[in-house]
């Protein structure tokens, strides 16, 4: 048992940093539950809860890039939860096997997004260097509709299968608002937070979570969330976009072998 912990403690590590900062919790967390012997629904909904503690760390974390962007990010919060409440109701009632076959369709296509906003950032700081101007991306009433109904689905997503739905977040933000990296990324983290932690207060009441290995993997969640928002802070962006488009590909065939 204390093996089990150690290993749920460093896998947990490793889960919250790359969930914080790419969205990739689940490239180690679920497959560490399945190999500790947990069943794949209850190893879902136990990796759901346990990533609330990587959103706690990440959070805390990244509080100045949160700064000044209350409004925005309430609103972002209130599209994501209308999805997740309904994605974690869907869970309790259909097998997640029913989404395994369109799952790596989403993800690669949140890597395509990602590496499209990079363009799209260099694009408008080249139009602005260009007038001299620092007027900021006014997105079209047509695109903000999109991008809010797309927000509710990725919510109903992460409630529902989960697997690389930070990505999906992040792909999405980063093609939508004008911020910086490091500012979308939190964004991301808080939304993840708020939406693992509302399915969790579902499948609390309906389900059934392996709380002895949330323990060890929260802690190790906790730190590694808290550390990810501080990388962000110190590494080349065009690169981390670069990396994470590719982890999510790879993500993407793997699950798309698995499916098919």
């Amino acid at each position: 048992m204390i093996l089990i912990f150690v290993f749920l403690i460093v896998a947990g590590f490793l889960a919250g940093l790359m969930q914080s900062v790419a969205g990739l919790a689940s490239l180690v967390s679920y497959p560490a539950l399945l190999i500790v012997g947990v069943p794949p629904v209850i190893a879902n909904v136990t990796n759901t809860t346990a990533l609330i503690f990587s959103g706690i760390g990440s959070t805390v974390s990244s509080a100045r890039e949160l700064k000044g962007h209350g409004k925005k990010l309430a609103y972002f919060i209130f599209l994501s939860l209308i999805g997740s409440v309904g994605g974690s109701l869907l869970l309790l009632h259909l097998p997640s096997t029913s989404f395994e076959k369109v799952v790596p369709f989403f993800i690669f296509g949140a890597g395509i997004l990602l590496l499209l906003s990079s363009r799209k950032k260099r694009v408008v700081a080249n139009s602005m260097d260009s007038v001299g101007a620092k007027k900021k991306y006014q997105l079209s009433r047509v695109v903000t509709v999109l991008s809010s109904i797309s927000l509710i689905f990725v919510g109903g997503y992460t409630g529902y299968f989960g697997a690389a739905g930070g990505v999906l977040f992040l792909a999405i933000l980063s093609l939508i608002t004008d911020y910086e990296f490091p500012v979308v990324n939190a964004i991301k983290n808080v939304i993840g937070f708020v939406a693992n932690l509302t399915a969790t207060f579902i499948f609390i009441a309906k389900s059934h979570i392996v709380w002895l290995y949330v323990v060890p993997m929260g802690i190790g969640l906790l730190v590694g969330g808290y550390t990810g928002p501080i990388i962000v802070r110190h590494i080349n962006i065009h690169l981390l976009r670069i990396l994470i488009a590719f982890a999510a590909f790879g993500l993407a065939i793997y699950l798309f072998v698995q499916a098919y």
